[in-house]
């Protein structure tokens, strides 16, 4: 559960950062190469424009969970849909993509990304990724 504090903290850290954090799209494949088979299409060498565009999805779904903290599900449902339905995508990996965000909070915010940055955006994108993963109950 988010605290109000979380919110403020998130919503605060969120605004610091200027575009896409970079490394926010192929950290994923690189440290976990089994989510390379959802994306068979793709140019998955490192910095190529497919990865990077993901990468930019990734970023501006975020966004707007952050601007929805307190309706997360109705923010994220036809990203849930899509993940669910469409592209059948196991909901491990909303939780490794949320490792990996939080290493690329890290490297991006520097001496910004404090414990209590860490322990708010943990909290937030285990939201996220359950929110995400609820489609498949």
């Amino acid at each position: 559960m988010l605290t109000a504090d979380d919110k403020k903290l998130i919503q605060q850290t969120w605004d610091k950062r200027v575009g896409a954090p970079r490394g926010a799209g192929g950290g994923l494949f690189i440290t976990y190469p089994q989510t390379k088979t959802y994306f068979p299409h793709f140019d998955l060498t490192r910095g190529s424009d497919q990865v990077r565009n993901h990468g930019k999805k990734v970023v501006n779904a975020l966004t707007s969970a952050v601007k929805n903290m307190d309706n997360l599900s109705q923010a994220l449902s036809e990203l849930s849909n899509l993940h669910a339905y469409n592209l059948r995508v196991d909901p491990v990996n909303f939780k490794l993509l949320s490792q990996c965000f939080q290493v690329v909070l890290a490297v991006n915010l520097g001496k910004d990304y404090t414990p209590e940055v860490h322990a708010a955006f943990d909290k937030f994108l285990s939201a996220v990724a359950a929110v995400l993963a609820e489609k498949y109950r």
